[in-house]
């Protein structure tokens, strides 16, 4: 009989012990994948909002441009000087120079709009998974509970089943 409830203590004090171990392993796991979800989101906010004519690329294509611009406004007055152009062309050739600027600006938009809509897929993907991962975490918390709720109630029943003999 004292060996019964030996072992009837004993389990009751596994499933307590199990169940604590499990909370404190879910609860550092809960932590690390919402130190996670606050990575994620900062990533997002600094990628997402980010200028795109100050990236690398976007910054050489425009310095490209600017220098065919200075290279092609030379050429113009050496050639009014020259030949004496008219003012006309001087001006025909600023506009023209104007539109190739736009033109690469516009370029650069349009590639920040279509790397915003990866960056922005990427997040949510990123941000769903993470949420099924808490969401797998609660449902195992509920499972641990459960479990260990059976466990001290099967050596409840034991125990009291010592003491009805």
């Amino acid at each position: 009989m004292i060996g019964s409830l030996i072992g009837g203590v004993a389990g009751l004090a596994g499933s307590v012990v199990g169940g604590i171990s499990s909370m404190n392993a879910m609860r550092n796991i809960r932590r690390r994948v919402e130190e996670e979800k606050a990575e994620n989101k900062a990533w997002y906010d600094r990628r997402y909002n980010e200028d795109a004519t100050q990236r690398a690329d976007a910054r050489a294509l425009l310095n490209r441009t600017e220098e065919a611009i200075r290279q092609r406004n030379a050429e113009v007055a050496g050639a009014q000087a020259v030949a004496g152009g008219t003012e006309e062309a001087a001006a025909a050739q600023r506009a023209a120079n104007s539109r190739m600027m736009s033109e690469a600006v516009s370029g650069i938009a349009a590639q920040a709009d279509s790397r915003k809509d990866a960056i922005e897929s990427r997040y949510m993907k990123n941000r769903q998974a993470l949420n099924e991962q808490l969401n797998e975490l609660d449902l195992g918390k509920a499972q641990a509970v459960a479990s260990a709720a059976s466990g001290m109630a099967d050596a409840g029943k034991g125990i009291a089943g010592l003491f009805e003999k």
